[in-house]
């Protein structure tokens, strides 16, 4: 199966192409900087950009399934940038005849009030969701991995504040899932047609708060953090207080903080369990993992 993994150098896109590799797919990466050393053996790079056409030209080409992980936040006008680049893509791939699209979105529940970073995943689903093509969405909510922007926030808090006075949203649920696992759902689609047309929430085995994950990611370095939630820090604030205590670039920090306001658990009725049962990693593994990729555990 030729498959297409848009926004291959990012994140979760180097994963996903690992993975599809080792399964004996064939695999084109597309990115901005795609080139041969950047992958395994064998993934046909594919170097362009989403804002200019010209380059686009033959992406697609028999290409069964594309997987679209593209997302903008390092830019203050990432949705304008996220409309525009799904819309290319779509376009693209619709020409080409690509049989199916699989994209990872974000968790948003029925909450009408969404953050804008939510906001516009929802309205990439729909723009992809116009495609001649199937289209299958997975929502995640925290993806626990080294390399992760919302782990990074999370690392960074436990490592520089012993003491935090924090926003309120470190009380918000949410429903963290290891890259691993996320990696186990994307693939696994591909041998599932019941999940073609179908959006599924994918989380891990349990629901814990941003305060939780703080105190687990600073328990797993050895250290201990006094939090002191406090009601006056809105959005803006808070996302100002990220730009002084992470290393995560303040868009994206903004952006994510903005979010953190919004509960992002798994909804049974869409939970993806009940098609692709796998067994999920704890978090508290997830954790123990992403700080030894990172080498954060040495020294204990």
């Amino acid at each position: 199966m030729r498959t297409l993994v848009v926004g291959a150098t990012g994140f979760v896109g180097e994963r996903l192409v690992e993975a599809l590799s080792a399964r004996g797919h064939e695999v084109v990466a597309f990115s901005r900087n795609a080139t041969t050393e950047s992958f395994p053996d064998g993934v046909e790079p594919f170097e362009g950009d989403l804002d200019d056409p010209d380059s686009l030209e033959g992406l697609c080409a028999d290409v069964d399934v594309a997987y679209y992980l593209v997302h903008s936040l390092t830019a203050d006008d990432f949705a304008e940038r996220d409309r525009r680049y799904a819309t290319a893509f779509r376009d693209v791939a619709a020409d080409a005849g690509v049989d199916r699209v699989i994209y990872l979105s974000g968790i948003s529940g029925s909450d009408l009030e969404l953050s804008p970073h939510l906001e516009s995943r929802r309205e990439v689903e729909t723009l992809l969701e116009s495609g001649s093509y199937d289209l299958t969405v997975l929502r995640a909510a925290v993806i626990i991995g080294a390399g992760s922007a919302s782990f990074q926030i999370l690392q960074d808090l436990s490592e520089r504040l012993p003491v935090m006075v924090v926003p309120e949203w470190v009380q918000t649920p949410c429903q963290p899932i290891a890259i691993g696992d996320t990696i186990t759902y994307l693939v696994a689609l591909l041998e599932v047609e019941e999940t073609r047309g179908e959006t599924y929430d994918i989380g891990g085995p349990t629901v814990w708060s941003y305060e939780s994950l703080l105190r687990l990611t600073a328990s797993e370095k050895g250290k201990r953090v006094y939090i002191l939630p406090v009601p006056v820090m809105t959005p803006e604030l808070s996302s100002h207080w990220l730009r002084l205590t992470t290393d995560v670039a303040y868009p994206v920090a903004r952006a994510l903080a903005e979010s953190m306001r919004n509960p992002v658990t798994v909804d049974e009725d869409a939970d993806i369990q009940r098609v692709i049962p796998i067994e999920q990693t704890p978090i508290e593994t997830a954790v123990r993992t992403a700080l030894a990729e990172l080498g954060e555990t040495d020294g204990w």
